[in-house]
């Protein structure tokens, strides 16, 4: 083994509609044990502890694991919009990698209401008010359809007028994601769709349809990270972390009135140059990806933010089944948020513990075959993003 960081087990849940989970605290609790049963580690190993979650009151992480242990140990609640889930599995690599605990937990949960995404607190300056403007001057503001629909509807409009793009692209996206899905028992929708059935369903914002939208999910999801040191001495065996980095927003993202820019495509391709840069390797030498699919349109612009496609050529690559078994790199074996589901906080756990899985070869029917090398991406508005590389099962 070498000295990088390693995931040693991960777990989650079957994600499940709003109003049809068990509280937040029980999903948490189960998936940190499960991921600590999946590494063979003890709650008395862990040094410290992340956990992620959107929509909930301070100490929330705290409820949770209490329900595993009560060891004393450092809980920290992160908040960090769509890429909570990441953002806690960065600050957990992080620690053991600078070498502060020889095991650190990873744990993200989300109990969510039903429809669009909604502020919370309506009596001060919302936190995405440069976003907020930059969408005002490019392309106003709709009261007939949800704020983050149109982020993204708007950013997928901006592509196919600026490349051509068929608005049936975009539907093949969530074919795929579908398709993906049916050999995933943790994602909520599972049956098939056409390109012909996403396209007839209610139209969102842009080129998204409803089937183009990922639905509010309730779930839980969770990763054990230790350092080669740990695992070497007690056995383990694990995926390393190749790379690993997390972004927030740069100045291009409030210039020219883009939307594109506006919802990440810069912060996504900068953390995906740093981690090709940390691990020596490039987007060819990717074999499977979980990326951040809240709608077709954001799945197509990461395709070549992450350098799997070139600028402008998403819509060969998805009509030449590039992002699928049998292709240049399968994107979403899971089903991705748009079947899976996107339980805010767990999202980037969940998407951690699939490629795991795939490394292991332990993905059942949605096994890529000889997957050696993950990317993961997750992102969220606001903004941040985290890219992460796994690889060398060992």
């Amino acid at each position: 083994m070498s000295n990088r960081p390693i995931v040693a087990g991960v777990g989650m849940i079957p994600f499940t509609k709003p109003g049809q989970s068990e509280s937040y605290d029980v999903m948490g609790a189960t998936a940190a044990r499960a991921a600590l049963d999946d590494a063979g580690i003890p709650y008395a190993d862990v040094g410290q502890a992340y956990v992620g979650y959107v929509y909930g009151d301070s100490t929330c992480g705290q409820s949770a694991l209490y329900e595993v242990g009560l060891s004393g140990i450092p809980i920290v609640n992160v908040n960090n919009n769509c890429s909570t889930g990441s953002t806690a599995l960065f600050l957990a690599r992080q620690a053991v990698e600078a070498g502060v605990v020889d095991v650190a937990l990873a744990l993200g949960f989300e109990m969510m209401n039903p429809g669009a995404l909604s502020s919370v607190f309506r009596d001060r300056k919302p936190p995405m008010g440069m976003h907020h403007a930059v969408m005002k001057e490019a392309q106003g503001f709709s009261k007939d359809a949800p704020g983050a629909a149109q982020y993204f509807g708007g950013a997928g409009r901006e592509y196919a007028a600026k490349h051509g793009t068929k608005d049936e692209t975009f539907a093949k996206i969530s074919e795929k994601a579908r398709a993906h899905a049916a050999n995933n028992p943790f994602a909520i929708f599972r049956d098939p769709l056409t390109v012909e059935e996403i396209m007839a369903s209610k139209h969102i914002f842009g080129p998204l349809t409803r089937y183009q939208c990922c639905p509010p999910t309730c779930g839980a999801a969770a990763a054990v990270i230790v350092s080669a040191a740990y695992a070497r001495k007690h056995g383990l065996k694990g995926v390393e972390i190749l790379g690993q980095a997390m972004t927030s927003d740069v100045p291009q993202a409030f210039e020219g009135n883009s939307m594109i820019r506006v919802i990440g495509y810069d912060m996504a391709k900068l953390a995906a140059d740093k981690v090709y840069a940390q691990a020596g390797l490039g987007p060819k030498d990717v074999d499977v990806v979980e990326l951040h699919d809240c709608f077709t349109a954001n799945e197509l612009l990461t395709y070549e933010a992450l350098g799997l496609a070139a600028e402008g050529d998403a819509e060969r690559f998805i009509w030449d089944g590039d992002n699928t078994y049998g292709g240049q790199v399968v994107t979403n074996p899971s089903g991705g948020l748009l079947s899976k589901g996107h339980p805010l906080g767990a999202t980037g756990l969940a998407q951690c513990t699939e490629l795991v899985w795939q490394l292991r070869g332990t993905a059942d029917k949605r096994q890529v075959e000889g997957a050696k090398v993950a990317l993961q991406h997750n992102l969220g508005l606001g903004g941040a993003c985290v890219v992460t590389m796994y690889g060398n099962a060992t």
